[in-house]
């Protein structure tokens, strides 16, 4: 009988973290503003969150929790989760527009870090004025804080990557 029931206590325990999981993002349209005169608008499919292993893309309007295995000091494995149950080991990621004055489109980029590390990733943009996928700068976030990266116009989808510790 207690061999039953622990049987049983680690499925459920198994079922509910399962349940968690969520790695395709549901469709939706986006629609951005573009420039001075013009929006962007796109059907964004039911994708993965994650288009290779620990390489993320994100949309204008997305809220993404990223939970990540650290295994010796290294950034092992990485899901997107629908709930924050592991504050201590998961990414809050939110990638927005500001574009109440035409002129001064904003977009912004808040990665929030729950390490004791300084938190490092690269990052590729993709523009309505252009038809190829653009390196960008970002500031490494230090332990425990969170950064806002913005950029002075709009931007498509993000592709975060090469996420690791400072060495």
């Amino acid at each position: 009988m207690k061999k039953l029931f622990t049987i049983i206590n680690l499925m459920l325990v198994f079922f509910s973290y399962s349940q968690n999981d969520k790695p395709f993002r549901n469709a939706f349209e986006l629609n951005i503003v573009a420039d001075l005169e013009n929006n962007y608008t796109m059907k964004v499919d039911s994708t993965p969150y994650f288009v290779k292993e620990k390489i993320l893309q994100i949309y204008p309007s997305e809220r993404i929790l990223v939970e990540v295995e650290i295994k010796k000091d290294t950034i092992y494995s990485m899901k997107v989760v629908k709930e924050n149950l592991n504050p201590e080991r998961t990414i809050e990621i939110e990638f927005s527009q500001n574009a109440e004055d035409r002129n001064n489109i904003t977009m912004i980029l808040n990665v929030k870090n729950p390490f004791d590390r300084i938190l490092y990733h690269n990052a590729g943009m993709y523009t309505p004025k252009h038809d190829y996928w653009k390196a960008t700068s970002i500031i490494p976030i230090k332990p425990k804080l969170q950064n806002f990266e913005t950029w002075p116009h709009s931007i498509i989808t993000l592709v975060l990557d090469n996420w690791r510790f400072k060495e």
